[in-house]
Order: structure tokens, then sequence, then C-alpha cells
């Protein structure tokens, strides 16, 4: 069972409760929890993609640490920035390329 987000609480409970509870409760908790249509590391795939796409940098670097402990690999991220480089641009490449790189370099734990 994946574990319960709380982001939304987190960060936005108190100033915007609804779509912290819409964030929490309904995306992650309902939607994201759904594994029998498409497993966590597909819907991580997926939403890393998406935000790239769309330059969402802050939100895709959330999403890359998700999709590594969904089990995306390094080499799984770095096949999805390369072939995105060439329908999302470049330059967006190069920025979640930046991410990848902190998201997935060796700590002292590995």
């Amino acid at each position: 069972m994946p574990k319960k987000q709380t982001a939304g609480r987190d960060q936005l409970g108190d100033f915007a409760p609804q779509f912290a509870a819409l964030n929490d409760d309904v995306l992650f908790g309902e939607v994201w929890a759904k594994e029998t249509e498409l497993a966590a590391r597909d819907r991580s795939l997926i939403t890393c993609a998406a935000l790239l796409a769309q330059g969402l940098f802050p939100q895709l670097e959330a999403h890359m640490q998700i999709a590594k402990t969904n089990g995306v690999t390094q080499t799984e991220m770095v096949a999805l920035i390369t072939h995105l480089s060439f329908y999302a641009g470049w330059p967006k490449a190069w920025s979640a390329f930046a991410l990848a790189k902190s998201i997935y370099a060796p700590t002292t734990a590995d």
C-alpha cells in the first residue's frame, strides 16, 4: 500500500483546506491508489513526462523523488528526459537533467 500523502495538508491545509483535501484524498488517495489500472511506477513516469513537457520544474522535482521511490531507475529517467527533449524542448531537458542528476546522485547510504 502506498504511503498516505499529506503534502496538501502540510503545505496548504490552513490556507486552502479544500484544495489540500482534494490533493491528498482524491488525487493521491483515490487516483494514484488505483494500482489495478496503472502501477505507481507507471503513473510516476507519466506524471514526470507531463510536468517536464509543461516546464513545471518545482513539481517535477517532487515527482522525480516519488518516481525514484516508486522504482523508476536512473536509466529510465534519463531515457524519459532524452526522449522528451525532442518533443518538449532542449532547454527543458537540460533543466530536467539537473534535477534528475541531484535526485539520482549516489548517497552515502547507497
